[in-house]
């Protein structure tokens, strides 16, 4: 009788998101507790959920496990309109670092039966996901191998708030071959596709304006794919490694976009929280309204024009709500305020002549005379004194008490100086500038984002700033998110991409005019990284197509242009201990051995003219100049020899050599190009001697 048992709908929702974005609440609480519009954003996902048919929810929380799980216990008591024919479970690990682990520790727990959904607390969505379960799972029956179905929206082109995606998909089936994700601070110029995208497959459609609202189905082998894979530790990470592995995993991933009446958004930043919050109030994400009781089931509001929700309960008198006011019971405003595109919290008191404009309050929040406050977030119970001026994104903590006359402009401040007492690189005391007992402005500066896989330990990085509110109307080009990077093209596109293995895909307008000088700690430890897979395989004899498997993904980790993987692999090859401390110093004989072995794997990477260029580049690096560091003396001596090894072979062509001859400084690197000369000579005359043979051919053809 089992298989005539229904299949109950399950449903993954993290919790535990720790956003860095949302500073400094985040450190204070749980973002999926954070109010938007006066509503947690963890009961806007689990309504999704339920409106959805969701039978069965695993609510996974570490950090705030204990406050998930009372507030949990709080709904079900007053009956949310969520908690019929649904049951919720709160689970959680310690020790649970990233979305990685929870996946792995859902995986251990085997709570999960079947297909399931999987949100985040910070999704706000009035769609039915039925529909996307149904296809997830006809697709399984025809793709054994179909580990998720990836869900989007189509979204605006103006606007950017880190949740923007690229991908590629097979307009037959809607499998997903490419997938990146575009930057928050700028704007792309152009996008860099793996050729092999297009050669592997028919019909490939790109969509450059979607949104990625962090939906999923998974099918039971997702979890452990995660499992299996200790180096997926955010979604991106999980997508990428597919797309890079899919033969070797056998696992496939597949799109769904969501229809043009429903609404889906990422809240995982200031600005997002400020778009989806005027989505909310402008009624896009309707029955997702403030008045329609999303947490409790009862009216809080009315609803007037221009969008203005106020509850009955809330004491309003002269003041000039001009649109999209939300304001909660208990709250009270003064004569001569005006209030426009806000939203006010349970038991705020806001003072005569205060304006406030594109402005968040938490509950119990005191705003004294004469205030004005734009593009803001106020954590409860916080007090801002008399004459206060606050604008450009400012965000501050719970219970923070602002002096009065204080200006600030795209602060983020908190209550107590423990919040940000160590510094994450140096492990050292922040000195914080205090504005007063109860307010300390902290530094908005990080080395990236924790949820970011890009952002590892081993990466030498930039200073970034935490997005801040602002006009959503202004153009891209003109919003600056304080960002210090001075990244190329080719590092932008290649942010979140499944690795190429064909020239062709590589950026054209990275060239190498010399020998490489890459940042010494990032591009060493790749060397030594591909150095040691090579002198494994070499020893070991492997198969050449699980070190170019290897090589890929250590380039995908540490984030590396095809120029510089081939660089590199050449260069590695010519770091083998093999070759550096050869038998007998018999250095040709040592390349020879190694090359027999890896050959292939050099072939796999060095294809074009380009690559040749950078394949003899790599020999130029390894060479000194003078001899005060000589880093291969043995490759020096020979390098002729070793040059015409490779074209004979035919690694390299003899017009890449030519070019490469061609510049060579005189100077600097006179003694290389005397070694070379003759052979140069000597392929010159080759060249000529051929032309004369096909003219002799053509006249005796004649």
């Amino acid at each position: 009788m089992a298989q005539f048992e229904k299949e109950i709908v399950q449903a993954i929702l993290i919790a535990d998101n720790n956003i860095w974005n949302l500073k400094p609440l985040s450190d204070e609480a749980s973002t999926a507790l954070l109010p938007l519009v006066n509503v947690p954003m963890l009961d806007y996902a689990l309504v999704a959920l339920n409106r959805s048919g969701v039978e069965e929810v695993f609510v996974y929380a570490s950090l705030y496990l204990q406050d998930i799980r009372d507030h949990i216990k709080a709904g079900i008591a007053t009956h949310a309109s969520w908690s019929f024919k649904m049951t919720v479970h709160v689970i959680g690990g310690e020790g649970c670092r990233c979305f990685g682990d929870a996946m792995r520790d859902l995986d251990a727990k085997a709570l999960i039966r079947g297909n399931f959904i999987l949100l985040g607390a910070d999704t706000v969505t009035n769609a039915d996901l039925r529909p996307v379960l149904e296809q997830h799972k006809r697709q399984a029956k025809f793709d054994k191998g179909t580990a998720a179905t990836l869900v989007f929206k189509e979204c605006a082109n103006n606007l950017r708030t880190g949740n923007e995606l690229l991908i590629a998909v097979d307009k037959r089936n809607d499998r997903l071959h490419y997938h990146q994700r575009l930057r928050m601070h700028q704007k792309e110029s152009r996008y860099q596709i793996p050729l092999d995208v297009f050669l592997g497959n028919s019909c490939v459609a790109l969509h450059h304006n979607l949104l990625d609202p962090q939906i999923a189905i998974g099918s039971p082998s997702m979890l452990s794919l995660f499992s299996d894979n200790f180096d997926f530790q955010t979604r991106d990470d999980f997508v990428r490694g597919l797309l890079i592995n899919e033969e070797l995993l056998d696992s496939r991933i597949y799109v769904a976009l969501l229809p043009a009446a429903q609404y889906a958004h990422r809240v995982n930043s200031w600005p997002a929280y400020q778009l989806v919050s005027r989505d909310i109030v402008n009624r896009w994400a309707y029955p997702l309204a403030p008045e329609m009781g999303v947490y409790k089931l009862q009216q809080q509001y009315v609803f007037h024009k221009d969008n203005i929700y106020k509850s009955n309960e809330a004491v309003v008198s002269k003041v000039s709500l001009q649109e999209n006011v939300v304001i909660q019971s208990g709250s009270h405003v003064d004569s001569s305020a005006v209030i426009r595109k806000s939203v006010i919290g349970a038991n705020c008191q806001i003072g005569a002549k205060c304006t406030l404009n594109n402005v968040f309050l938490m509950a119990n929040v005191t705003v004294m005379n004469n205030c004005k406050l734009e593009y803001c977030v106020l954590g409860a119970g916080c007090i801002i004194n008399e004459g206060c001026e606050l604008s450009g994104g400012c965000v501050l903590g719970a219970n923070c008490e602002l002096p009065a006359q204080t200006k600030l402009a795209g602060a983020l401040v908190t209550s107590t100086p423990s919040t940000q007492q160590i510094d994450e690189a140096d492990d050292e005391a922040v000195d914080l500038h205090a504005l007063g007992p109860k307010a300390f402005i902290v530094s908005d500066l990080s080395t990236g984002d924790p949820e970011d896989s890009e952002g590892e330990d081993f990466m030498p990085q930039q200073s970034l700033c935490i997005p801040k509110m602002g006009d959503l109307l202004a153009h891209l080009d003109e919003i600056s998110y304080c960002s210090d990077l001075s990244d190329d093209d080719d590092d932008a596109s290649r942010a979140m991409t499944p690795l190429p293995d064909d020239t062709n895909s590589r950026s054209t307008n990275h060239s190498i005019s010399g020998p490489y000088n890459p940042p010494i700690f990032l591009f060493s430890v790749f060397l030594g990284e591909v150095i040691d897979s090579l002198t494994r395989g070499f020893r070991e004899k492997s198969n050449p197509d699980f070190l170019i498997l290897e090589i890929n993904s250590s380039r995908y980790a540490y984030n590396m242009s095809l120029k510089e993987v081939n660089f590199n692999v050449v260069k590695a090859i010519f770091g083998m201990q093999s070759i550096v401390e050869p038998a007998n110093n018999n250095v040709l004989l040592a390349i020879n051995a190694a090359f027999k072995q890896l050959g292939p794997v050099v072939s796999n990477y060095i294809k074009s003219e380009d690559a040749m260029l950078d394949c003899l580049k790599a020999l130029e690096a390894i060479i000194p100049i003078h001899d005060v560091y000589e880093e291969n003396v043995l490759v020096r001596e020979k390098i002729s020899q070793i040059v015409h090894y490779l074209y004979d072979k035919d690694f390299v062509s003899e017009e890449a050599i030519q070019a490469w001859y061609g510049q060579l400084d005189d100077e600097e690197h006179a003694q290389l190009r005397q070694s070379l000369a003759k052979l140069v000579q000597w392929l010159e005359q080759s060249s000529e001697e051929e032309d004369d043979d096909d003219e002799d051919d053509d006249d005796d053809e004649d």
